[in-house]
């Protein structure tokens, strides 16, 4: 996950990536940031086979995860931790402070 300040503004540029071994015909970056909504967010395929998504992002703590073809929900493999989602499985955080 990559962060750089944005200048002239209180939000900071956030890069989620998921590596394309994961097998996926779509990816979706479902979190706080987009009420969790399934179809908010789809991620794009690098021509290195990584998928990624760059969202401006206010400092806070945000809950996500990542939705493959519909069905299939993966935690990023660099979130800064991880905390229950209370339906059986965890949830990737990412921790957004002012740069």
């Amino acid at each position: 996950m990559k962060k750089e300040a944005i200048k002239n503004s209180s939000k900071v540029s956030v890069t989620f990536e998921m590596p394309g071994e994961i097998g996926a015909e779509t990816l979706a970056l479902v979190g706080d940031f987009n009420a969790w909504d399934q179809a908010a967010t789809p991620m794009k395929r690098r021509k290195d086979g990584v998928w990624a998504k760059t969202l401006r992002l206010e400092p806070g703590t945000y809950r996500f995860r990542f939705l493959a073809d519909g069905a299939n929900w993966h935690n990023a493999w660099d979130a800064d931790r991880y905390e229950p989602s209370g339906l059986g499985g965890d949830n990737s955080v990412v921790e957004v402070e002012a740069l």
